[in-house]
């Protein structure tokens, strides 16, 4: 998906919320500002957002020397949706379909997004997410999916909702115990995308291996994918894409075994849809 005009004045508007997330002194926060202007002409129309996007983070971690330069924002988010694992495990466990109710509680933290325009409450978000109905909804066809195949590949998105994927990836690992899942994350800090650094104490290790992808866009780029992570790639039976980064990356390759599962927070993914912000998607690729 081509980077379009309404997201060159989205991206902008990233840099104004990190200058606010950090509490920059007007006089930083001009600076940043300055910078990422300057940079806009040189966005490509050939490009994703995504793409378009990474050299303007990695020049604000320049300018402010700190490389992760939402640390604490993913601290607290991972920590909130850790105190959520009981409702929604709860939920999972008493539901009559886990691996779609699993789908779902792992769309609700698809919320979690510093560069999306919309605020968040995590904890009402999950109970309305597992009471709307998908507006593209094949959550029963990714299960089937799901269940026949050995090798899953699961994209990473943000810091926090890595934990509800945690619990979607269990709830596979718990229905189909020999299958061999494997989670990508960035390989550096790109806004709050998830890095191996943010879950080297997780759980998550214990029900898939985790994959420092080679991706240092907040999406994922396949050119980028180092040599291992292609080849599990590519080898997947099934590939479970989390998040609107990844969507606008990947929205080209249309493969039978790849799905994808986000909740829509702008017009210009709406629009790629046909749908409209706020609607919930699991969809094939085909």
């Amino acid at each position: 998906m081509h980077i379009e005009p309404d997201c060159i004045a989205c991206i902008f508007n990233q840099a104004l919320r990190v200058t606010k997330a950090l509490d920059l002194s007007p006089q930083d926060a001009k600076k940043l500002l300055d910078e990422a202007a300057c940079m806009l002409p040189a966005f490509s129309l050939d490009l994703t957002p995504p793409e378009n996007a990474r050299p303007m983070y990695e020049r604000f971690s320049e300018l402010l020397g700190k490389e992760d330069i939402y640390d604490l924002q993913k601290r607290e988010a991972i920590a909130k949706a850790e105190s959520l694992v009981p409702y929604a495990q709860q939920r999972i466990d008493e539901s009559s379909e886990p691996l779609v109710t699993a789908a779902k509680i792992a769309v609700a933290g698809n919320v979690i997004d510093l560069a999306s325009e919309f605020e968040y409450d995590l904890e009402e978000e999950i109970a309305n997410v597992l009471q709307t109905p998908f507006a593209v909804d094949q959550t029963k066809e990714l299960a089937e999916r799901i269940t026949k195949s050995a090798k899953i590949v699961y994209l990473a998105d943000n810091a926090g909702e890595n934990v509800f994927d945690r619990l979607y990836i269990a709830t596979i690992k718990k229905i189909c115990p020999e299958s061999e899942i494997f989670y990508f994350v960035r390989s550096r800090p790109i806004i709050n995308d998830v890095t191996l650094k943010d879950i080297e104490n997780d759980p998550i290790h214990q029900v898939a291996t985790v994959v420092d992808s080679g991706v240092t866009t907040p999406g994922v780029v396949l050119d980028a994918l180092h040599e291992e992570a292609k080849k599990h790639f590519f080898e997947a039976d099934c590939i479970i894409s989390k998040g609107m980064g990844n969507y606008e990356c990947l929205s080209d390759y249309k493969e039978d075994s790849l799905y994808y599962l986000l909740k829509v927070k702008c017009q210009v993914v709406a629009r790629s849809l046909a749908l409209q912000p706020g609607d919930l998607v699991c969809k094939s690729a085909r």
